[in-house]
């Protein structure tokens, strides 16, 4: 790796892999050594950190979308030390209520009777903004994606989100850079969250995203890509 730049960490969220941070990993190959670990093969948080952790040396900059976020957390509170700065993408600080809980486990009920594509082709519309409905692309990406990963995959994730604590006790002792991302419009992790994040972190930095969902790193790409450009040169 080139000593002069940082090494970034991109974890991608629920129906996703790797893959969806391609956008930016062409952007800021020049700025930074861009690792794009997956989070699969885990059924907790903190395994899924500790494997990130593992996957990588020295110092990281850590940028985590939505269950990605949760992770980053995670991460934070395992090797504080290790992280430089954080960027949190759609996702919130937030522990799922029972009645969130209790909806995921009906949802990976549905998905173990065998209805795991239906549940994906009626899930994506619902997470981008709708003036992005008929961008067959961009829908085509998110549901191959999904495919890609599989029900087994996507219940583990599942399983990950559903036992994340409550992060808002922790919020004042981040002492690193933070930049927060969300979309005006997002139906999954509201404003609200993020909103409530930034005022919990000292000095964290919010972006809005105007015409965007959820996916903003996919709906808008260009838009956070050079937001995460900027992120990695503050002080």
């Amino acid at each position: 790796m080139a000593a002069d730049k940082p090494t970034l960490v991109l974890i991608h969220g629920l129906f996703d892999d790797p893959a969806m941070w391609q956008p930016q990993v062409r952007h800021l190959a020049p700025y930074a050594d861009v690792m794009t670990p997956e989070v699969l093969e885990q059924e907790t948080v903190e395994q899924a950190a500790r494997d990130v952790l593992a996957s990588v040396d020295g110092p990281i900059a850590v940028a985590g979308f939505s269950m990605g976020g949760y992770v980053l957390f995670e991460m934070l509170r395992q090797a504080p030390e290790r992280i430089s700065r954080i960027a949190l993408i759609d996702t919130s600080a937030r522990a799922d209520t029972p009645e969130k809980s209790e909806e995921r486990l009906r949802v990976i009920e549905l998905v173990k009777s065998g209805k795991y594509g239906q549940f994906v082709r009626n899930a994506v519309p619902n997470a981008i903004h709708p003036s992005r409905a008929g961008d067959d692309a961009l829908i085509s990406t998110l549901e191959v994606m999904a495919d890609r990963i599989g029900p087994e995959a996507f219940c583990r994730q599942q399983r990950i989100i559903m036992g994340r604590p409550d992060r808002r006790g922790e919020l004042a002792g981040i002492a690193c850079p933070t930049l927060v991302i969300c979309g005006r419009q997002d139906m999954v992790t509201p404003l609200e969250l993020s909103e409530e994040m930034v005022a919990g972190i000292p000095g964290a930095r919010l972006v809005v995203i105007e015409e965007c969902n959820h996916y903003s790193s996919m709906e808008r790409p260009w838009a956070v890509s050079a937001l995460l450009q900027q992120w990695l040169r503050y002080p």
